[in-house]
């Protein structure tokens, strides 16, 4: 079985947001989707690892942040790379209360939704919300799974639905060096692919913030 069939589908790039004891939190996810128009649904795939999944099953509401292509790429690594049982993700990052719920300043728009279902997977909880408010920003270009890997270069979550342990950010199994090509080097954290002659020293992971120490060559 060929896995990387999956990325043919369509996919974007959200933060999806609950309630901690009051305080903000959230993941990134690449599995979101208009299930009905009328009530308008939407379902959400949320690892059972991730902290955000227990918060939205405690409080039955979440909110979906749809980033764009010229979001910050530092969103994504504090919100897909650390986890909120152990920092304050939105400590940094700009947000608004919209529809009682805490969004993403720097995104295309947000959806609001209370939980009405969910299923259960092995490894993930799909929560089935009815909207209850959404907006646009602005106007920008929605980040795409294809976008994500391809332009920013990053690789996707280890909790993510569409994780590929084997794979570089650029598609290709990790180690294969192109003759001809640039020195690539890859972070441990989170899969950003550097390319360039040398890393510099001072270089600081776009993505999450780590340093040079936490890069490998490919």
């Amino acid at each position: 079985m060929n896995q990387n069939t999956f990325h043919k589908l369509s996919y974007g790039v959200y933060v999806v947001s609950a309630w901690d004891e009051g305080r903000p939190t959230g993941c990134v996810a690449n599995s979101a989707m208009q299930i009905t128009s009328s009530p308008a649904t939407i379902a959400v795939s949320i690892n059972h690892n991730n902290y955000t999944n227990g918060c939205i099953d405690k409080n039955g509401k979440f909110a979906i942040s749809i980033l764009a292509e010229d979001t910050d790429p530092a969103i994504i690594g504090t919100f897909g790379f650390h986890s909120g049982k152990d920092m304050d993700k939105f400590a940094q990052v700009k947000y608004s209360v919209e529809d009682y719920m805490p969004v993403i300043a720097d995104s295309c728009g947000y959806i609001v939704c209370r939980v009405i279902n969910k299923m259960e997977t092995a490894t993930h909880t799909v929560f089935l919300g009815e909207v209850m408010g959404a907006e646009i920003f602005g106007n920008r270009n929605a980040m795409t799974y294809a976008y994500y890997h391809q332009v920013v270069k990053g690789k996707s979550p280890k909790n993510a639905p569409t994780y590929l342990p084997d794979e570089s950010a650029d598609g290709s199994p990790d180690g294969e060096k192109k003759e001809g090509t640039v020195k690539k080097y890859k972070c441990q954290v989170c899969g950003y692919v550097y390319e360039g002659e040398e890393l510099p020293v001072d270089f600081t992971c776009p993505l999450c913030g780590v340093g040079p120490d936490k890069f490998i060559e490919i």
